[in-house]
């Protein structure tokens, strides 16, 4: 196999792109042309239709309660099916913050508005008492390994989930999901929620890198070892959040 490719749909980037998300975007592009991996992005916006089988990655950032009203009945009709498609079908997805709570069942605004979402995820989201802001740390376990995530989280929005999901990973320093079980995101199949802005892949190469080999399977059919890259700078981005994190204090405690 010489030449690698890759298809990554971005939704609703002229809208839903706060605190940074479209640097996820960035991250994907210069780690897949480090190794020499063509990577097609593909903006998706109002209007536009959305084929399953077209796309191999899928990215959905974050926005105000403003945007995602805006959003969301054309997500809902025009592009919710064709994503949960591709979930099943193994596409991998990235959803940050309301992006995160439009591809659950439902988003309730500040102000009492019910959106419906895709329902990609088992997880309802609601208004809640107290904003969360600042840096998170959590710890994941995706692959066997404890590994730690960092970011930026601002919402006030709570999200709850069900039994047909999994929580992507364990609050060590922030709110999470909804400031009450300690869990942030929500993992189902290959699609990982979370509301980790800041953005979220530069500070955490290896979870870039763990999307792309996911995404390079379910096209290729098999595994496909990256080439290592110098993550000199991205581990201190890293590190700096975490150090932060400790001078604060923990609200959890956790091998970090």
């Amino acid at each position: 196999m010489t030449s690698l490719r890759l298809t990554l749909v971005h939704l609703y980037p002229d809208l839903m792109n706060v605190y940074g998300d479209r640097g996820n975007i960035i991250t994907f592009r210069r780690r897949c042309a480090w190794r020499g991996i063509e990577l097609d992005v593909q903006p998706v916006t109002l209007g536009d239709r959305l084929t399953p089988g077209s796309t191999d990655l899928i990215f959905f950032g974050g926005g105000q309660d403003r945007e995602q009203a805006v959003i969301s009945p054309d997500f809902v009709s025009e592009k919710g099916q064709a994503v949960r498609e591709a979930v099943e079908d193994g596409a991998v997805v990235l959803a940050v913050c309301g992006g995160y709570q439009l591809l659950g069942h439902t988003y309730t605004t500040v102000d009492g508005q019910e959106l419906p979402g895709a329902g990609v995820f088992d997880v309802r989201s609601v208004p809640g008492t107290r904003r969360h802001i600042g840096n998170l740390v959590a710890e994941a376990n995706l692959d066997g390994m404890l590994r730690t995530l960092v970011g930026f989280e601002n919402h006030s929005g709570q999200t709850y989930l069900g039994p047909g999901v999994r929580a992507l990973a364990t609050v060590l320093q922030g709110g999470g999901n909804n400031g009450e079980d300690g869990t942030e995101g929500a993992v189902y199949k290959d699609a990982y929620g979370c509301y980790l802005h800041g953005s979220l892949l530069p500070k955490n190469p290896w979870l870039a890198d763990r999307l792309i080999v996911r995404a390079l399977k379910r096209r290729y059919g098999e595994d496909v070892a990256l080439a290592p890259l110098d993550d000199t700078l991205e581990e201190r981005a890293h590190a700096a959040v975490v150090s932060r994190a400790r001078r604060l204090g923990t609200v959890r405690s956790g091998a970090w």
